[in-house]
């Protein structure tokens, strides 16, 4: 009976053995890929930081680029009726 105890012991012990390699392999795989996701959201958060400047800077100079362009618009046919008169 002690043999018997003594083989089941080895293939417990050999099963642990790779069960542990395996899972600080997955271990070391799972956190590289945090590693890159956490790079991945940092840009991601960037680009979308600039995106809301562009579109408050946008916002900001609507209105000027509105009064900008009725002001040319007014020059242009200010031009044209001098021109037909």
């Amino acid at each position: 009976m002690n043999t018997a105890f003594d083989i089941i012991v080895i293939i417990l012990s050999c099963l642990l053995g790779i069960f542990l390699i395996l899972s600080i392999i997955a271990a070391v795989l799972i956190l590289r890929l945090v590693a890159a996701l956490r790079r991945i959201v940092s840009k991601g958060e960037q680009i979308v930081d600039n995106a809301e400047a562009i579109g408050e800077t946008l916002r900001k100079h609507a209105g000027a680029v509105t009064i900008v362009r009725a002001f040319s618009e007014l020059l242009s046919h200010a031009r044209k009726h001098r021109r037909e008169d």
